[in-house]
């Protein structure tokens, strides 16, 4: 058992301490109890009070009696007996539970909420009946004087299940696409449903029709807030006092008559609010989220003490009339806590009161105020090793305890100048807080100061913690020193890579703008009209942005097909220079293809000495010619390419011979004749 003094409050952690594996036999266990002290000094408050991996809800009974926790690997169901102080039963489910509901006062009747859609509902023996809702459920309430289970999830519509007469009715539709918890008022049977767009719809059971809708994002206390904050937790403390827990962390207490809050509670960690529980004896609130649970004063918002485990917290339950809580959360044990100050101890651990009386008595001071510890290099230092020895220094492991007067004298002698330093300090300090407030001119470097300023914008605005996070290191971090001061990693605006990119470039610095111009104006912009602006920013943003990237390509495009077609006309009104071979004018150039058309064979034979024309004459007076056409560039390396290419594949080609060689065989004869 841990005991913490949070806030002058005495708070004992009964579930820490050393835990006995399963494994091991009973013998083992009392060996292993007499051998380590911190097994011996653990408390025990209910046997095998944990789970296999982690913890998901936590309740106990109407009657006291009874404490079920539902956990998982895998699934399971566990039912504690706080007669016996043990497990009574262990139960297999098919999935993990979303929340869960005593149906009676004992456990002999429990709803449960599964995260594949399904409701079960068991009884004693097990397993009584399982039925499937159309989407998947996120809380749940049920109606005593109705027999109505409302089931609230994704979509508009919250299930009415009756479950005296075994089917669905009518559903309950609100106004959000999407509800995250229920509550019913157990004064009236107002049911109150928390929606995703910040509003609290209330029902009354008895017409099925909204009664009322609370806006909770007309409160002050979300101006400073990025995002629409949503209702994640509701409590009725009576008949007209309602605890709201958001999704930004807030915590708001509503008289039902009036819009306005009493009170706002923000508990600075901007994590939704999980479970909310009310104490009326010190008239203090119990608000939880996944990292601390946190206890304040109902009417002044005071802290009045808190509990950080550690773990991340899933569910809290607190038994009534006294100080003992417990916290399901992501950890094997189920975290157990005792706060005397809330209440005594229930009666079926009334020893615990004794435990705490007994330790407030055996607690024995351990620091020492009238004594100072100091080393023996700070004893040189003040010029007091000459006391080592003697009745005025205490030995105490490397050093010695002094009389506090002895050392305060005896520092003011060794630095008489110590006050006029601290107070230069002080004062430097307070002028350097002044000088923060300042206007400060940015330096940016000599390499991608775009970049940089781009980078500086961000950090200032700070819409993304993360973001500034990130934008902060690649600024300060050394290992991307060099791309702000060497040359060679400028940014070249005029590549196609970054005019490709550009419009990305665009597109978030056009965002960052909107986000800023948006938190100004967000608590002028009603909850249905800041929603169907941010829809039709969205598309437009997206579409402008993808008709900006379209632009950019063909832009690229036809500066490519510009840049081509001028190479063209350039090497077409470049100069052309010909060879001119044997026998042709130096002018004949210019009609010669003309004037070759025109003339006669017998004209062009004698105008041309071309060895490409053979003439032959034969015996009886008859004449042969023959005409070789002269082949082009193309067509002579198209051939060599050819011949080439045959001669390689002749080299490296099988030849068939070996194999024919094998198969021919050697002539047959009979009687001197060869037969086949």
């Amino acid at each position: 058992m841990q005991v913490s003094n949070p806030n002058n409050v005495k708070i004992y952690n009964l579930s820490a301490g050393k835990s006995l594996p399963e494994w091991l036999s009973d013998r083992q266990k009392r060996s292993l109890q007499k051998q380590d002290i911190d097994v011996r000094r653990r408390i025990e408050l209910l046997q095998d009070f944990d789970m296999p991996t982690a913890s998901q809800c936590v309740g106990v009974s109407p009657d006291g009696q009874y404490i079920c926790a539902t956990g998982t690997y895998k699934p399971r169901l566990k039912c504690f007996d706080t007669a016996q102080m043990s497990l009574k039963f262990e139960r297999g489910l098919d999935s993990d539970v979303v929340n869960f509901q005593f149906l009676g006062e004992d456990y002999g009747k429990i709803v449960f909420l599964q995260c594949d859609r399904y409701i079960e509902l068991h009884s004693q023996f097990g397993r009584y009946y399982r039925l499937r809702i159309p989407k998947y459920g996120r809380d749940m309430a049920y109606h005593f004087p109705s027999c109505d289970l409302f089931v609230g999830g994704i979509g508009s519509e919250v299930y009415r299940i009756n479950l005296e007469q075994g089917r669905f009715l009518s559903p309950l539709t609100t106004k959000a696409p999407d509800t995250n918890c229920c509550e019913i008022n157990p004064a009236h049977g107002l049911l109150a449903c928390g929606t995703s767009v910040g509003t609290v719809e209330c029902f009354d059971p008895r017409v099925r029709k909204a009664v009322g809708t609370l806006d909770i994002t007309l409160s002050n206390q979300f101006e400073d807030v990025h995002e629409l904050p949503k209702v994640t937790a509701l409590k009725f403390r009576d008949a007209l006092n309602m605890a709201v827990g958001t999704s930004t962390g807030h915590i708001l207490l509503y008289d039902i008559r009036s819009n306005k809050p009493l009170l706002a509670k923000d508990h600075h960690y901007e994590l939704p609010i999980k479970s909310i529980e009310f104490q009326d004896s010190l008239n203090l609130v119990l608000s939880m989220d996944s990292k601390i649970l946190k206890l304040w004063d109902r009417e002044t918002g005071k802290p009045y003490t808190s509990i950080e485990p550690g773990t991340p917290l899933n569910d809290l339950c607190v038994l009534p009339k006294s100080g003992l809580l417990f916290m399901a959360n992501d950890d094997q044990k189920i975290l157990s806590y005792y706060i005397p100050a809330l209440g005594t101890a229930p009666k079926w651990c009334s020893f615990l009161d004794n435990l705490t009386e007994e330790l407030e008595e055996s607690t024995a001071q351990i620091v020492y105020d009238d004594y100072k510890f100091v080393t023996r290099k700070e004893l040189e230092e003040l010029g007091l090793a000459h006391l080592i020895g003697s009745t005025l220094l205490r030995a105490y492991m490397h050093g010695f305890f002094m009389d506090n007067r002895l050392y305060n004298k005896a520092k003011t002698i060794a630095e008489p100048f110590a006050y006029e330093d601290y107070r230069k300090s002080k004062i430097r300090e307070k002028i350097e807080q002044e000088r923060a407030n300042r206007v400060r001119l940015k330096k940016l470097p000599k390499v991608n100061r775009d970049l940089a300023e781009k980078l500086m914008d961000v950090k200032e605005i700070g819409t993304n913690k993360k973001k500034v996070k990130e934008t902060t290191t690649l600024l300060e971090d050394d290992r991307f020193s060099a791309m702000f001061s060497n040359p060679e990693f400028q940014i070249n605006v005029n590549s196609d890579e970054y005019k490709l990119v550009n419009p990305v470039v665009s597109k978030l610095d056009k965002v960052r703008r909107k986000k800023q111009a948006k938190m100004e104006q967000f608590a002028e912009v009603s909850d249905e009209e800041g929603k169907n602006m941010s829809e039709s920013d969205s598309s437009d943003d997206e579409h402008t942005w993808t008709k900006e990237l379209k632009d950019q390509h063909k832009k690229l495009r036809r500066e490519a097909a510009q840049a081509k077609h001028a190479e063209y006309m350039e090497r077409k009104n470049a100069p052309k220079f010909y060879e001119i071979k044997d026998g042709v004018d130096l002018d004949s150039k210019d009609g010669s293809q003309k004037k070759l058309a025109k003339k006669s064979l017998g004209e062009r034979l004698q105008e041309t000495r071309d060895d490409s024309i053979v003439s032959k004459s034969g015996s009886l007076g008859s004449r042969e010619m023959t005409f070789t056409f002269k082949k082009s560039e193309r067509e002579v390396r198209q051939q060599q390419q050819s011949r080439e290419h045959h001669k390689e594949r002749k080299n490296i080609r099988r030849s068939a011979g070996d194999i024919t060689k094998t198969l021919k065989q050697k002539p047959k004869f009979w009687l001197g004749k060869r037969v086949k």
